[in-house]
């Protein structure tokens, strides 16, 4: 047999899981509302950030490019210095890696380079001997887009224009 303070105690507990489940129904998961709020917040943010990195991963090609370009100007400055002329168009930049089979060239004490290495988008560095840009030669890419012309990421990067 129940007692009084036993029926109270009873319906205390009841009242308790009953606000208990209330609560936790409440607090289980957002509303539709605020996660549109993030996700607005987050597409705010990635539409400000994403072009300013974009735009340092392609300033920091061109950088990449003018330094490539710079070390192989010293290597072929060296070649120069050893058999008193640069190598022909023909040689192109392989005679900095391997010995020319030109006759001529007999104090070549490359290699002037280890390896050819390829421009921040993949393609090879051109040469031209002599130059055309009042340069004793032409050292270059064409750019992201490996043609000639073109601007920003496009634009040819040479020997002629490394201050630019």
């Amino acid at each position: 047999m129940r007692t009084p303070d036993s029926k109270k105690a009873i319906m205390q507990h009841i009242h308790r899981d009953r606000a208990g489940l209330a609560s936790s129904q409440r607090a289980r998961g957002f509303t539709l509302i605020e996660i549109m709020v993030v996700v607005v917040i987050i597409g705010l943010l990635a539409a400000v950030i994403v072009p300013t990195v974009i735009n340092k991963v392609d300033e920091a090609r061109v950088a990449k490019a003018k330094e490539d370009i710079e070390s192989i100007e010293e290597a072929l400055q060296a070649y120069r210095l050893d058999n008193s002329v640069y190598p022909t168009t023909d040689e192109g930049l392989a005679a900095l890696v391997k010995k020319p089979n030109d006759p001529s060239i007999t104090h070549w004490n490359g290699p002037y380079l280890q390896r050819l290495t390829k421009d921040p988008w993949g393609h090879s560095y051109h040469y031209v001997y002599p130059g055309t840009h009042g340069q004793s030669y032409d050292l270059f890419t064409y750019g992201a887009d490996d043609q000639p012309g073109g601007k920003g990421v496009n634009a040819d990067i040479g020997n002629w224009n490394l201050g630019d």
